[in-house]
């Protein structure tokens, strides 16, 4: 099954499971989470297991966002990875190639003319099924021979999602539905209408749209491009601001092909690079199935992109993808034994505008490390370099430790029943292209579901919450807040693998 067909699919499943709500002229429920990617999806199943009546509202046919429809089915190495993430990595190891660990494989960077043939055209990960769950779980200090991550089957991550959600009994799935405007009053949001004709009516909101729809419609103070120094004085900002912001990527799939040849061009797309002075590198990665995931680093520049807006961006990476893979059947033999399969019909986007919270996470805490911070409300860690797909920034570089998180970056100022947990949450730029990898934006969401719980429990509001109260909830949920891994969540992670392999 490809992903053009999912929403069929997941239409069908979420009806059978009783967990899809068809368009009504008011519907009301406790917590309403807009947009069902990885934050959304993370925010709504936290809060659902914990009893609350949850609506999830995706403008799209299917749940995942940039990690199904987005075509990013990989997940980098990172620390913090083992709570919800990690139980989606059960589910999909119950499915035949949905799921692998990756190593690293050849890189134009590391080319050995005594043991490769020509210099591969970017960087290659490989299915290795030595590897285990916990090989992924660290990125800061390793060498790239022991960097591993995750790599899934996009329609069967839909199907684990859309299945978790409905085994809580407790989530309405609202697809092809998009949000359109808010009602507020004093620091809260009220309802939101929606594309269906729909009013929804909740008691708190989390905004998991990816570029703060939501915080925008109530008034929020938005930050886009990136920051002067001085305004969080990071090391490495530039020293005015800039509206330059991390660039975005259409990626595309090639599965092999009886017969070896280089496919032809279609009218109008021509056979050079004509958006800048040679093609893109790419990041290639092998399916457990045997195809390849190619991305492109990046499509497409990101202030280019925010000029041209995202329906004109997504016709010409289309353009861009076709001149790419015919570029590479025509330079590398290799490549005339595949045939394009798939491209993915969203852009992944790593950045557009971002909310400014009651904390911003900013380079300093990159630099600073879990160890160096004094935030008592961090819940999430994470440890991937700063990385901007664009050129324009500095200082990337491997951090010495992991960062955390607080939950103050999803508390937008002002707002009394709203959290956001996407990569539009509180963060700087240079903090943003480190902290927008899906597994954190889970965790994100994870933290604001279970927040979420607490208030309805505690009867607060969400800025209220107590942090010890949340952060117990998430240890509860084998979320890792400490560095090293403990042992006992390491135990945990080791056991509950080695069972879905018997």
């Amino acid at each position: 099954m490809t992903v053009p067909s999912l929403g069929i699919f997941l239409g069908a499943a979420l009806l059978a499971l009783g967990c899809v709500t068809s368009a009504a002229e008011e519907l009301r429920c406790e917590l309403a989470v807009l947009g069902g990617g990885s934050g959304g999806c993370g925010a709504a199943l936290a809060a659902a297991r914990r009893g609350v009546d949850v609506v999830l509202v995706e403008r799209a046919d299917c749940l995942g966002g940039n990690a199904v429809r987005g075509g990013v089915n990989i997940w980098e190495p990172v620390v913090g990875g083992t709570g919800l993430p990690f139980e989606l990595y059960l589910r999909l190891k119950q499915q035949t190639n949905a799921v692998g660990i990756y190593t690293m494989g050849r890189h134009l960077g590391t080319f050995d003319p005594a043991r490769e043939a020509y210099r591969y055209p970017g960087g290659e990960t490989v299915i290795d099924p030595a590897r285990t769950y916990l090989d992924t779980l660290q990125r800061h200090h390793l060498p790239s021979k022991d960097i591993h991550g995750v790599v899934f089957e996009p329609d069967a991550m839909a199907r684990a999602l859309a299945t978790l959600l409905a085994e809580t009994g407790h989530c309405r799935v609202l697809l092809n539905t998009a949000f359109t405007d808010a009602q507020t009053a004093a620091g809260r949001v009220k309802s939101v209408s929606l594309s269906s004709g729909a009013t929804l009516v909740a008691d708190y909101f989390v905004d998991a749209t990816g570029d703060g729809e939501l915080c925008a419609a109530a008034g929020c103070t938005l930050m886009a491009g990136q920051e002067a120094q001085s305004r969080f004085n990071e090391p490495n900002a530039p020293t005015n601001a800039t509206p330059r912001v991390n660039g975005v990527s259409l990626i595309y799939r090639i599965t092999p092909a009886a017969v070896p040849t280089v496919g032809p061009l279609p009218e109008g797309v021509p056979a050079r690079c004509w958006w800048g002075k040679q093609f893109p590198v790419a990041q290639i990665n092998h399916y457990p199935n045997g195809d390849l995931n190619v991305n492109m680093l990046p499509t497409m520049d990101g202030a280019e992109f925010m000029r041209r807006g995202y329906a004109d961006g997504l016709a010409e990476c289309q353009r861009r993808v076709r001149a790419h893979w015919h570029d590479l059947q025509t330079r590398y033999a290799e490549f005339r034994g595949y045939r394009l399969d798939w491209i993915a019909p969203a852009l992944g986007i790593r950045e557009s505008r971002r909310v400014v919270g009651d904390y911003v996470l900013t380079e300093n805490d990159l630099r600073a490390g879990v160890s160096g911070q004094q935030h008592p409300d961090i819940i999430c860690l994470a440890d991937h370099p700063s990385d901007t797909h664009g050129g324009h920034n500095r200082g990337i570089r491997e951090l010495r430790e992991p960062y955390g998180v607080p939950y103050r970056c999803l508390i937008p100022q002002g707002q009394r029943n709203l959290l956001i947990a996407c990569r539009a949450a509180s963060f700087s730029s240079i903090a943003a292209s480190s902290c927008r990898l899906s597994r954190t934006m889970l965790e994100l969401g994870e933290a604001a579901g279970t927040a979420a719980a607490l208030a309805k429990e505690l009867k607060v509001d969400l800025p209220d919450v107590p942090p010890e109260r949340l952060r117990a909830a998430l240890r509860s949920q084998h979320v890792q807040l400490e560095f090293p891994l403990p042992e006992e969540l390491r135990q945990y992670v080791q056991r509950a693998e080695a069972a879905k392999k018997k």
